[in-house]
C-alpha cells in the first residue's frame, strides 16, 4: 500500500450557516490510486475522511470548499 501526502495538515476556519464557523485541520493524501481528504478537530479528533473522485486534483481553495461540504452536508446529516 503506497501512501503519499499531497497537502500536509493545514489549519482552517470554515464558515458555516448564519455567521457560524468551525475550526478544523485537514490532510490531503493519496493511497495507491485513490485520493482522500481527511478532516480532524484541532485536537486531532477525527471528523470524516472523504474519498475524492478518481483524477481529482485541486488547489487549496478547492479543498476548503470541500471542507464546508463535509461539515454541512456529510457530518451534519
Amino acid at each position: 500500500m503506497a501512501r503519499a501526502t499531497i497537502q500536509d495538515w493545514t489549519d482552517s476556519i470554515v464558515l458555516l450557516k448564519y455567521d457560524a464557523h468551525r475550526e478544523v485541520k485537514y490532510l490531503v493524501y493519496r493511497e495507491n490510486d485513490t485520493h482522500y481528504l481527511e478532516v480532524c478537530e484541532p485536537d486531532d479528533t477525527h471528523i470524516h475522511t472523504l474519498e475524492l473522485p478518481d483524477g481529482m486534483k485541486l488547489d487549496r481553495s478547492s479543498y476548503e470548499v470541500l471542507l464546508r461540504y463535509v461539515l454541512l452536508d456529510v457530518v451534519a446529516a
